[in-house]
C-alpha cells in the first residue's frame, strides 16, 4: 500500500470519528439543560369542607378536610385575615389563650389523678388554629360563649394560605360558625339558641328491671337522668332516687363494679351516693378504654343487681348510661325512677 492510499484511509477514519466525538460532547453538555425535580402545587387541590361548626367548650379536631391532589408534600397552612361579619379583624381569634395540651399519651391505665395531670400542660394557643402541615383545624376547649361569637350569629370569615416550594394559593371566605357551649351530653339545650327545651334525658339501656309496684318491666322512659354542676372541684357523684325522690342505697345495685365504674380515684360510697375524684373532660380523650363506649366517644357506666325471682330463679337487672362532661367541676348525675321503683328484694 503506497503512502497516498494510507493518507486517504486515515482521513476517511478521521472524518468518521469526528461526528461521534461531537455527539458525545453534545450529550454531555446537555446534562445541565435537563429538567430537574421541582415541587408542584396542583391547581385542583382544595378544602373539602369550607364551613366549620364545632361546639364551644370542647377541644375539637376537624380532620380529613384537605385534598392535596398529588401536590408535593409537605404543604404549609396558615390562617390569614380572620374577621367578623362586618369585615373587621377578629382579635379574639388571634390572641393566644391558656389551653390544656397533652404532652404524653393518655392510655386509660393511669393509677392516680396526679399521673393523669402530669401528662398535660398549659400552653398558649389561639382558640381556633390550623395545623401547620396537615390543614386540620382545632378548636380548643378554652373557647366559650363569653369569648367567641356563636350561632345564630353568622360567626367568622377567614382565609387560608397554603404554600410549598412549587407555589402559593389562597382559599378565601371560609367560615367558622360555632354552636353554643353545652357542658355535658346528652343535653336538652337547643344547640343554636341555647334555650333548655326540657326534653327528658334517659338511660342508654334498661335490662330486665321489674317494677316493684306494677310488676312490669321498666323501660328507659321510666327513668330521668339529671346532670348538674354543684361546685368548682374535680369530682363526680352518682345518686339514685325512687319515685317519691327518696334516696336509693347504691348497695342495692349489688353487681355493680364500683372500683372500675369510671376512671376515678378515692371512691367514697355512702347510703345515698357514690363519689369519685376525676379529671375532666369525661372521657379525657376519644379512645376506647374500659370506661368508655366501644368507639371511645363517651363514658359508659353500668349499674346491675341480682335477686331471686319466683321458683328461686336468679334474675339480673340493671341499666347503662353513656355520657360526656366537658367542663371541670363537682358534678352529680342523678337517676330518678319516675314511675315505679326497681324490685330489688327476693320473692
Amino acid at each position: 500500500m503506497n503512502s497516498v492510499t494510507k493518507i486517504m484511509i486515515n482521513k476517511k477514519y478521521t472524518l468518521a470519528i469526528i461526528p461521534i466525538i461531537f455527539l458525545i460532547g453534545l450529550l454531555g453538555g446537555c446534562k445541565k439543560f435537563l429538567p430537574t425535580d421541582r415541587d408542584t402545587f396542583n391547581v385542583e387541590a382544595r378544602f373539602t369542607q369550607t364551613v366549620y361548626t364545632p361546639v364551644l367548650g370542647r377541644t375539637t379536631l376537624m380532620s380529613n378536610n384537605f385534598d392535596a391532589q398529588s401536590s408535593t408534600l409537605p404543604l404549609t397552612f396558615r390562617i390569614v385575615n380572620p374577621r367578623n361579619n362586618d369585615g373587621l379583624i377578629a382579635a379574639e381569634l388571634i390572641k393566644p389563650f391558656d389551653v390544656l395540651v397533652w404532652k404524653k399519651a393518655y392510655t386509660g391505665t393511669e393509677k392516680t389523678l396526679a399521673e393523669i395531670e402530669a401528662k398535660r400542660t398549659i400552653e398558649k394557643h389561639p382558640l381556633f388554629e390550623i395545623r401547620e402541615h396537615s390543614g386540620e383545624f382545632i378548636m380548643w376547649a378554652a373557647a366559650n360563649d363569653r369569648i367567641l361569637k356563636s350561632l345564630p350569629d353568622s360567626g367568622y370569615t377567614f382565609d387560608v394560605e397554603v404554600t410549598n416550594n412549587g407555589g402559593r394559593r389562597y382559599f378565601n371566605n371560609m367560615k367558622l360558625q360555632p354552636y353554643k357551649e353545652r357542658a355535658f351530653e346528652p343535653n336538652s339545650k337547643d344547640p343554636i339558641t341555647g334555650v333548655d327545651l326540657n326534653r327528658q334525658i334517659t338511660p342508654t339501656s334498661v335490662v330486665n328491671m321489674v317494677g316493684e309496684r306494677t310488676n312490669i318491666l321498666l323501660s328507659p322512659g321510666d327513668m330521668n337522668v339529671y346532670m348538674r354542676k354543684v361546685g368548682e372541684g374535680n369530682s363526680l357523684t352518682f345518686r339514685f332516687q325512687d319515685s317519691v325522690f327518696n334516696a336509693i342505697n347504691p348497695n342495692k345495685f349489688n353487681l355493680t363494679k364500683w372500683n372500675t365504674l369510671v376512671h376515678g380515684f378515692d371512691m367514697e360510697k355512702t347510703n345515698t351516693y357514690v363519689r369519685y375524684k376525676v379529671a375532666y373532660p369525661i372521657p379525657l380523650v376519644s379512645i376506647p378504654t374500659q370506661y368508655t363506649s366501644l368507639d371511645g366517644r363517651q363514658a359508659s357506666v353500668g349499674f346491675a343487681y341480682e335477686r331471686l325471682g319466683f321458683g328461686g330463679i336468679k334474675e339480673i337487672g340493671g341499666f347503662t348510661f353513656n355520657f360526656n362532661i366537658y367542663q371541670q367541676g363537682d358534678w352529680e348525675i342523678i337517676f330518678w325512677f319516675n314511675r315505679d321503683n326497681p324490685r330489688f328484694e327476693n320473692e
